[in-house]
């Protein structure tokens, strides 16, 4: 099983949104049973609280399910149990390599550095924008899966 984690601040916007999206995308593929996504926070402010308002609203729209959903904290275990570690920004890519001990890690990358825009994913908590950052969770998901596809010949 091929392990994904999305990390970002609060585990109720960004990483929730991009949890959702993947997993969509993976069922779509017809490889649940072979790609396992979760996500967490750098963060223990919404620990076992449900997505935000506005991340379930917007990926209703598109018929993504949240539901059972909600927020964790990192944990150094993970470290060990996911083959990708993503933050949504560089301040969640400083956090994560602090809690693991600053590995020279591949497993571990900022989520839009497999796009073309290879920037940090806005927080919709602080913009209040959820499509774009639905917009830009949607292209990092697809370049993810086509990343883990080809490194695992799926």
């Amino acid at each position: 099983m091929i392990r994904v984690l999305f990390v970002c601040l609060g585990n109720i916007c960004r990483s929730p949104m991009a949890e959702a999206v993947m997993r969509d995308l993976v069922e779509k593929e017809h490889l649940s049973h072979k790609v396992e996504v979760d996500s967490a926070a750098t963060s223990s402010w919404h620990i076992g609280e449900p997505p935000h308002r506005g991340t379930q609203d917007k990926l209703k729209e598109y018929s993504i399910s949240t539901k059972g959903m909600q927020g964790r904290q990192l944990q150094k275990v993970d470290f060990e149990n996911f083959d990708y570690i993503i933050g949504m920004d560089d301040s969640n890519i400083r956090n994560i390599l602090t809690m693991f001990g600053n590995p020279d890690s591949p497993k571990i990358f900022r989520f839009l550095d497999l796009t073309d825009h290879q920037k940090d994913v806005p927080d919709p908590y602080y913009t209040g924008d959820f499509q774009e950052t639905y917009d830009l969770v949607l292209e990092g998901c697809h370049a993810l899966l086509e990343k883990i596809k080809v490194e695992n010949q799926l």
